[in-house]
């Protein structure tokens, strides 16, 4: 029996050789003569090339080359380098029997004789096809990728060394940071920090960061080429080979300037609509508290006229009760200066020249803030004129002075200026495009921190001690100056002093069409106005019994009513009155709503509207009579709203 040993000693050493080579099926393997045609095959060559032993000995091996090759004489000159060099190493396509390509890695080994003669080559290829192929796909996606990045303009994305140093630049660096490839590429990133934040390390910090935590993600201001500054979204991220050392970062730096402009414009502008809606909650709340303490003012007053007149003959008497009406009144200078807060309160409107208001109480504004302020007026010729309460006006102006002068505890200065101005869409004023004039007030004072100045208009606040302040002049100013379609601006610096501008809206045509005419004088005798018969309605019974004294004591009949609905049913049954007095405030029906009823039914019937506040523009046909009510303005009210009218 054999034993492999002994099978194994049979097989020559060529044989043993030839059975390997023909065992390789990966690699072509195969023998060339001198003059390069082939001497053997084994099944690797025949299975990528395509042909069987049979078919390709005793052929050129230039067969298996492309034509533009064998044109170029390659073969040839693969064998001669081979022979000249003693190896023959190259890449290249090579074509199969039935035409396809592939992409072949090639050897070519001489073989020399013992005496040395040349007796042929070894030639191995390899088909690398696909390897040639993921190639291939891998330079196209990073050429693609190379392309991307490069493309990207509003990002800037760029590499950097483990030092920092940038490796590469991209176009979006180049149009966000200013630097072109050449005067950036081998510079430290930290040139685009600011100086402070290069003191403090943060460049560094957040190299640190990345290369610990793989990531580094901030914003903050950065520094282009030309000195500009701009506000980045900046992520760092670490760059690791295979084997997990540190290759460098990848950066990305993104210019959120406009966001972050448009954000802050956004809370802005969220935070002023806040304030707006803040104030004018308040502002309804004010005057709504003004109108009821109107109507209990109305009802002290009304009760205190009465009583005045009955004790005239005791001293004593008639001096306490002058105090309490007194006091009444200045309740009802405290009700009007929420009024104006609220933008409620009534305005007689006229035309006024700023000089000619300023002049009128330059004097009594001197004696009223002391010898210690100079008051200085600045006023240019060709000033325009402007709409506006008189009185009103005087008294914003009184309080502006005054606070000017507690606010120079030492004594100084007090300018008093104006100028003609012009606002439009992109002024940063809050204001109608429109011609204003700009009434300032300027002192030489303490002036206000930021924290002071931004509260400085809203109501009931004050810097001064308890009991010295009210909180309202500012807001009082504020009011009527927004009720003349206005705004209020305040400058001022901590030391240097403060300034109040007055921006008020220039005097127009149909702004003076608007001007109500002056009232006829009212000659205050006993026979200017005739025994009436008035119907008096109001829904507040303390102040229709007040007002119901206050009225039968000037002589004349009343009949009251509780409300909308019952006055109408009233004059229904009684249509013989001479006047109606209605309460504006009313629930159920409004007095302006029963005023509008009433004059449908009954056109010649006069309508008193009385009130404290109102926003809207009353009829013609109405006579309006302010709260808190005395009987002087009861009387001249009945005049006015009779004349014409009697029986």
């Amino acid at each position: 029996m054999t034993t492999p040993e002994h099978t194994s000693s049979s097989i020559s050493e060529a044989d043993r050789y030839r059975l390997l080579v023909d065992a390789v099926i990966d690699y072509a393997i195969y023998m060339l003569d001198p003059a390069g045609f082939v001497s053997s095959w084994n099944p690797g060559a025949e299975r990528f090339k395509g042909y069987r032993q049979a078919d390709i000995l005793g052929r050129h091996f230039s067969t298996f080359y492309a034509e533009e090759d064998k044109n170029d004489g390659l073969p040839q000159r693969a064998l001669a380098i081979a022979q000249a060099e003693g190896r023959f190493e190259n890449e290249g396509w090579r074509v199969r029997k039935d035409g396809s390509r592939f992409w072949a890695h090639v050897i070519i080994d001489p073989i020399w004789s013992p005496s040395g003669g040349l007796l042929g080559f070894a030639k191995v290829t390899r088909d690398l096809t696909e390897r040639k192929r993921a190639e291939e796909a891998l330079r196209k996606s990073e050429q693609q990728f190379r392309l991307l990045v490069q493309s990207v303009t509003d990002y800037a994305i760029y590499m950097l060394d483990p030092d920092g140093l940038v490796t590469n630049w991209n176009m979006g660096a180049q149009r966000i940071k200013g630097y072109l490839p050449e005067d950036i590429i081998g510079s430290h990133f930290s040139k685009f920090y600011t100086e402070k934040d290069r003191i403090q390390g943060e460049p560094d910090r957040g190299l640190a960061t990345a290369a610990r935590e793989g990531r580094f993600e901030k914003e903050g201001w950065r520094v282009r080429k030309d000195g500009t500054h701009f506000f980045a979204h900046v992520v760092i991220d670490a760059i690791r080979g295979e084997d997990g050392e540190l290759i460098g970062f990848a950066k990305i730096t993104r210019d959120i300037t406009a966001a972050m402009e448009s954000q802050k414009a956004l809370e802005k502008t969220r935070e002023a609509l806040f304030q707006s809606q803040k104030m004018d909650a308040l502002g309804q709340l004010t005057g709504g508290i003004a109108h009821d303490f109107n109507n209990l003012l109305t009802i002290i007053l009304s009760s205190l006229s009465i009583v005045s007149k009955h004790v005239s003959d005791n001293p004593r008497l008639s001096g306490l009760v002058d105090n309490a009406i007194k006091g009444a009144q200045r309740g009802a200078s405290l009700t009007q200066r929420m009024l104006a807060f609220a933008r409620s309160q009534e305005l007689n409107l006229e035309r006024l020249e700023v000089p000619d208001v300023i002049s009128g109480m330059a004097s009594m504004a001197q004696r009223t803030l002391g010898p210690m302020i100079q008051i200085e007026t600045h006023f240019p010729l060709g000033l325009k004129g402007i709409i506006a309460d008189l009185h009103q006006l005087e008294l914003a102006l009184l309080n502006l002075m005054t606070n000017a002068r507690d606010a120079m505890p030492d004594g100084g200065r007090i300018v008093l200026a104006a100028r003609n101005e012009y606002a439009d869409d992109s002024d940063p004023i809050t204001l109608k495009p429109g011609q204003y004039v700009c009434l300032s007030v300027t002192d030489t004072g303490t002036g206000m921190d930021e924290s002071v100045l931004s509260k400085a208009t809203d109501p009931f606040f004050t810097t001064k001690v308890v009991g010295k302040g009210t909180g309202l002049g500012l807001a009082m100013v504020r009011g009527l100056i927004e009720q003349l379609g206005g705004t209020v601006v305040i400058r001022s610096v901590v030391g240097e002093g403060t300034s109040v501008e007055l921006w008020i809206p220039v005097a127009t045509a149909e702004g003076e069409h608007n001007i109500a005419e002056p009232a006829a004088t009212v000659k205050n005798d006993a026979t200017s106005t005739p025994t009436l018969r008035v119907l008096l309605v109001d829904d507040d019974a303390l102040v229709l019994t007040s007002f119901c004294d206050m009225i039968e004591e000037l002589g004349h009949t009343v009949l009251t009513a509780a409300s909308g609905p019952d006055a109408l049913d009233i004059l229904s049954r009684e249509p013989a009155f001479d006047v109606v007095i209605t309460d504006y405030a009313m629930p159920r029906m409004t007095g302006a709503e029963l005023a509008e009823a009433i004059h449908l039914e009954w056109p010649k019937l006069p309508i008193i509207l009385a009130s404290g506040y109102t926003q809207v523009q009353i009829p013609s046909y109405l006579t309006r009579l302010p709260k808190p009510i005395d009987q002087a303005q009861l009387k001249k009210a009945l005049s006015e709203a009779t004349r014409g009218t009697e029986r």
